[in-house]
C-alpha cells in the first residue's frame, strides 16, 4: 500500500501496532474521503473545543481524489495542536481499514474517532473521554438512541428507517458483544488504546464501532447521548453498495467462530437446494435418467454455494489461495460428494420407493458435516508451505531489522534524538512531509 504521511516531526512507524501510551492524552482519527470543503471548518471547532491542558493529536486517514490533504495542511497551519495527515493511495477496507491504520499509530491513552462532515459535534470529544475516565469505561460510545440524543441530522424518513432496521439487526444478531451499546451504527466513540487490538481487526465499510465492539469486546461501556447534526458540506457517502459491504460485514463477524461457521455453511447449504433441485427437475421433465440428471443439476447448487461461501463465510480468507485454485478445490469436493451422495440417492430410490427430490434433499443433509470439516480444511485454511515462507521472511526481516538498528543506534549517538512521542509534539502548525 503507497502512503503518503504529512506530520509535524519525525515520521511515524508504518509498523507499529502496539505503541506505548501517553497517559490522559488523545489522538483524534478522522477518515476523509473527499471532505475539502469540511475540514477547515471541523479543525477551527475542535481548536473551540478542545481544552489546553488536553493532550491532543489529530490523524486524519485520507483515501481522498480530491485536494482533501491540501486543505487540511492548509487548515492546519495556526492549529494549536499537532495535525498529520495519512493518505492511503489504495483504501483497503474502507472507512474501517482508514480507522485501523490510524489506530496503528497512535500511542495516547485514548482514540477517538469520529467523521469530517460535523455531523458528529466537536464539543463533545472532551466529554466522551471524561466520561471514560469518570466511569473506568474501555468504551464511551456518542448514542443517538438514549435520553437527550437524536437521529435529526439523517437526511429523511428512508435513511432514518435504514439506519433503525440496521441497529435492530446487528443488536439481534450479537446480543452479548453490543450489550449496553445502543447505538453500534454510530461511528463517534473514544476508546482505551490499550483495549484495543488492531491485528484483530478486518473491516470491511464504515461500521468500525461494530467491529471494534464484536472483535475486541471491551469490559466496559459508557454511552454520552449526542444529536446528530446535518452535513456542513460536501455529500454523504451512503450508497447501496456500503449496504451490501455492510450486510458481508456482519455475515463475516457472525461466521467468526466454528460453530457459527457451520451454521452458516448450513443455511447457505439449504439455499443451495433451490438451484439444485430447479435444475433437476427442468432436466428429468426434459427426459433425462435422474442419474446424470444428478450430475449436471449439482453444478447449479456448487455454483451458488460457492458465490454465497466466498461473499459471508471466508472473505478474509480468499487471500490464501488463488482463486481459481479455490474455485478448482470447491468443485473437486462437491463432486467428490457425489461419490456418496449419488449411492445414498439410489438406496432410497430403489430400495425405500422415496421420490428423486425428497431422495436427493435426504443425501444432501446427510453428507453436511463431512462437507463443511473438508471445505474449510482443503479451500481455506492457509497452505503449510506459505507458513514455511512467512516463518523464514520473518527471521530475515528480523536479521535484517537488527542490523539497521544498530546502524541507527550509530547515526543517532552523532546527531540529535528524534522526539519520544512524535504523534504529540510540543510544537505546532509545522508540516514536513516523508
Amino acid at each position: 500500500m503507497s502512503e503518503d504521511l504529512w506530520h509535524l516531526d519525525a515520521p511515524i512507524d508504518a509498523e507499529l501496532t502496539a505503541p506505548q501510551a501517553l497517559t490522559g492524552s488523545v489522538t483524534l482519527i478522522v477518515p476523509t474521503f473527499n471532505e475539502s470543503g469540511n475540514v477547515a471548518e471541523l479543525l477551527r471547532r475542535l481548536g473551540d473545543a478542545l481544552p489546553d491542558h488536553l493532550p491532543c493529536a489529530v490523524l486524519f486517514v485520507d483515501d481522498s481524489t480530491d485536494d482533501t490533504p491540501a486543505a487540511i495542511e492548509k487548515a492546519a497551519a495556526d492549529h494549536p495542536f499537532p495535525v498529520s495527515v495519512l493518505h492511503r493511495e489504495v483504501a483497503e477496507g474502507g472507512l474501517g481499514g482508514a480507522v485501523v491504520e490510524g489506530i496503528k499509530r497512535a500511542d495516547t491513552d485514548w482514540i477517538v474517532v469520529m467523521d469530517a462532515d460535523l455531523q458528529h459535534p466537536p464539543h463533545l470529544v472532551p466529554e466522551l473521554v471524561g466520561e471514560g475516565e469518570r466511569t473506568g469505561a474501555d468504551l464511551v460510545v456518542a448514542s443517538r438512541y438514549i435520553a437527550g440524543g437524536s437521529r435529526a441530522g439523517l437526511a429523511g424518513s428512508y435513511r432514518i428507517a435504514v439506519s433503525r432496521g440496521a441497529t435492530w439487526l446487528t443488536k439481534g444478531l450479537f446480543p452479548r458483544a453490543l450489550r449496553g451499546i445502543s447505538d453500534p451504527m454510530s461511528g463517534f466513540f473514544a476508546m482505551r488504546r490499550s483495549a484495543v487490538t488492531a491485528e484483530a481487526l478486518k473491516p470491511l465499510g464504515y461500521k468500525i464501532l461494530l467491529e471494534l465492539a464484536v472483535r475486541c469486546r471491551p469490559r466496559e461501556v459508557a454511552e454520552v447521548p449526542f444529536v446528530f447534526q446535518e452535513r456542513f458540506s460536501g455529500e454523504s457517502k451512503s450508497t447501496a453498495r456500503e449496504g451490501m459491504r455492510f450486510l458481508a460485514h456482519l455475515a463475516s463477524l457472525r461466521s467468526a467462530t466454528p460453530p457459527a461457521r457451520m451454521i452458516g455453511f448450513g443455511l447457505i447449504g439449504f439455499s443451495g437446494f433451490v438451484p439444485n433441485l430447479a435444475a433437476l427437475w427442468l432436466l428429468t421433465h426434459a427426459g433425462m435418467h435422474y442419474l446424470p440428471a444428478e450430475i449436471v443439476a449439482n453444478q447449479a447448487g456448487v455454483l451458488w454455494n460457492f458465490v454465497l461461501i466466498e461473499t459471508l463465510l471466508f472473505r478474509d480468507r480468499r487471500r490464501h489461495r488463488h482463486w481459481a485454485d479455490r474455485v478448482g478445490r470447491f468443485a473437486l469436493l462437491a463432486n467428490a460428494d457425489l461419490l456418496l451422495r449419488i449411492p445414498l440417492i439410489a438406496v432410497f430410490v430403489a430400495r425405500f420407493g422415496m421420490e428423486v427430490l425428497p431422495a436427493t434433499a435426504l443425501a444432501l443433509v446427510t453428507t453436511f458435516v463431512l462437507r463443511f470439516a473438508a471445505t474449510e480444511a482443503l479451500v481455506y485454511l492457509p497452505r503449510r508451505t506459505s507458513a514455511t515462507s512467512a516463518t523464514s521472511a520473518t527471521s530475515a526481516t528480523s536479521a535484517t531489522s537488527a542490523t539497521s538498528a544498530t546502524s541507527a543506534t550509530s547515526a543517532t549517538s552523532a546527531t540529535s534524538a528524534a522526539p519520544t512521542h512524535p504523534d504529540v509534539p510540543s510544537e505546532a502548525g509545522r508540516h514536513t512531509r516523508s
